[in-house]
């Protein structure tokens, strides 16, 4: 998923990718002793070296004469890398995929067909948005790793020096929370109450959903545009509401790594911002004294009590289809899918793919948001064109510009950015 670098809760860090690859050698366990070579690409931080080694060496330990070459993978150039070994004579044998970037390599025949080993790999406890991004043609090619999602990150002195008792559980008490903020710190001009870039399109997700609407529907074969319909609309209205009540001075053309929203968090200047543990990791970085004084809740939904639907970022595991090691990695993302490995992803501040129990990570008030949010957490459209989507002029970053600019109306913003998405969809 395009956007992810690191993971932290609190005060411990632990970097979150979504994207990977590997290179390969076939018999699961390895009991004939013949020395075999599993070849596994994971992405630079994405799991922590305490899980892989003692991952590796279990399954080591395990299957005689086997051997795991472990290769950590950089981001810069690694779509160009993934296509390269997928399509070569000797392609890796376990590899990591960013969720957006799965359906792509599952429909150009590149990624072993899963679907019936899924209850080997725990499938039942598969996390739902992952499983979707996982999807393709009715088949499952891969198995999930790891997700994290947005939460409200706050100020909890901040709260309570502006009488607000509780963290908010409907969009109602989360506008009220804003309005309180302001007033508690009105003489004040730098502050902001709500950091909110006017281009941050995942946060857009978690109000669209909300409604009951979607970016994209299927249609046959293919995806359209649907965010022309009423509940989409809701959705982008209610982002405004939101930018027009808290005051936010960020951008109204530019989303939330321009600047870096965990920078203008640093300053203390701000009651909250929209945002990954991995930024408030860097918030705390760079003002330490902002860990002891931070917490976090699931983004709220319209009906109170309730958590609103939200973007699921995060990473699959997937067999090439050529791997000449193909039970051998089977074998593999078998043991990773343990209760064992998955509890310590969850210690480390990842929300696990392949377990439900988020006991480990509910431990602090980020870990406990993140888990009351991913068993909502969703995915964009599962297709490859979607790709095209993110990587080119994206229409849901023009449309929120146009609207809350006043350049266009909320009709026009949104029928154009659905035209150019169904466009962009189609191919």
């Amino acid at each position: 998923m395009k956007g992810w670098r690191g993971l932290a809760v609190g005060a411990a860090a632990l970097s979150v990718a979504v994207a990977g690859c590997g290179t390969s050698s076939d018999n699961a366990g390895g009991d004939s002793g013949e020395p075999k070579t599993l070849t596994v690409w994971l992405m630079d931080g994405s799991a922590p070296t305490t899980l892989t080694d003692a991952l590796n060496k279990e399954f080591q330990d395990s299957n005689a004469g086997v051997t795991v070459k472990y290769e950590v993978q950089k981001w810069n150039g690694i779509q160009e890398k993934l296509t390269t070994a997928l399509t070569s004579n000797n392609p890796p044998d376990v590899i990591e995929l960013g969720n957006t970037q799965t359906a792509k390599f599952a429909a150009e025949e590149t990624l072993y067909d899963l679907s019936g080993d899924a209850s080997d790999l725990n499938g039942d406890q598969w996390l739902g948005g992952l499983k979707d991004s996982l999807t393709w043609d009715g088949k499952q090619y891969g198995m999930p790793f790891y997700a994290a999602n947005r939460t409200v990150i706050y100020r909890t002195d901040l709260f309570e020096a502006a009488g607000i008792a509780a963290a908010p559980t409907s969009r109602d008490e989360w506008v009220a929370a804003i309005e309180k903020l302001k007033a508690a710190n009105a003489a004040d001009p730098d502050f902001q109450a709500l950091y909110l870039p006017g281009q941050s399109w995942y946060t857009l997700l978690s109000f669209i959903w909300d409604e009951g609407g979607d970016v994209a529907q299927p249609q046959g074969s293919a995806w359209a545009g649907a965010l022309d319909t009423p509940q989409a609309k809701a959705g982008v209205d209610f982002y405004k509401k939101l930018v027009d009540v808290s005051g936010t001075k960020a951008p109204k053309d530019a989303d939330e790594a321009t600047p870096q929203q965990m920078e203008v968090f640093g300053t203390g200047k701000v009651g909250m911002m929209i945002g990954l543990p991995w930024e408030l990791a860097g918030a705390v970085k760079a003002n330490p004294d902002l860990e002891s004084k931070t917490a976090a809740f699931p983004i709220p939904s319209k009906t109170a009590g309730k958590a609103a639907p939200v973007f699921l970022g995060g990473s699959n595991l997937a067999i090439p289809a050529g791997s000449q090691n193909s039970d051998l990695a089977k074998a593999y993302l078998k043991l990773l899918s343990s209760k064992k490995y998955q509890d310590m992803l969850a210690e480390g501040g990842s929300v696990p793919g392949t377990s439900t129990d988020t006991q480990k990570l509910a431990t602090n008030p980020l870990g406990k948001a993140l888990a009351e949010s991913a068993p909502n957490g969703k995915v964009t459209p599962t297709t490859p064109a979607w790709a095209a989507v993110e990587a080119g002029q994206n229409p849901l970053k023009d449309m929120l510009t146009a609207y809350l600019t006043g350049a266009k109306s909320l009709d026009d913003a949104t029928s154009g950015a659905n035209a150019s998405l169904s466009k962009t969809l189609a191919g």
